[in-house]
């Protein structure tokens, strides 16, 4: 069965491409399988020389936090997050944010976060 990227950019400033994935239903293991082999293509393909490796992003309406971290994920350049349908709430909103904002300060080295 053939595959074909969603969308294909190039970031300027990190001088690599991106390449985006879209699912309609919660995330599942196969989608890093599939997004790797994009990468690895476009890594032999369309990389330049004086390229960063491509990143890949899959975009699902659902992820399960722990399903991501144990496929380590992040150390494959891939990343995983979800779209919404509908408007949440705004106290779901100010959760979702304050999850983000101690996600990335645990992910920070403690003399930046200061």
């Amino acid at each position: 069965m053939l595959s074909y990227i969603d969308l294909l950019f190039y970031n300027r400033k990190l001088k690599r491409l991106v390449a985006i994935d879209l699912k309609l239903g919660n995330f599942r293991h196969e989608y890093k399988s599939q997004m790797e082999l994009y990468l690895r293509w476009l890594a032999k393909y369309d990389q330049e020389s004086d390229e960063q490796s491509p990143l890949g992003i899959i975009l699902c309406a659902g992820k399960k936090q722990e399903q991501i971290e144990l496929l380590e994920l992040d150390k494959s350049g891939i990343h995983v997050a979800e779209y919404l349908t509908v408007l949440p709430s705004k106290e779901l909103l100010q959760a979702k944010l304050q999850q983000a904002i101690a996600s990335a300060r645990r992910r920070l080295p403690s003399s930046e976060q200061d």
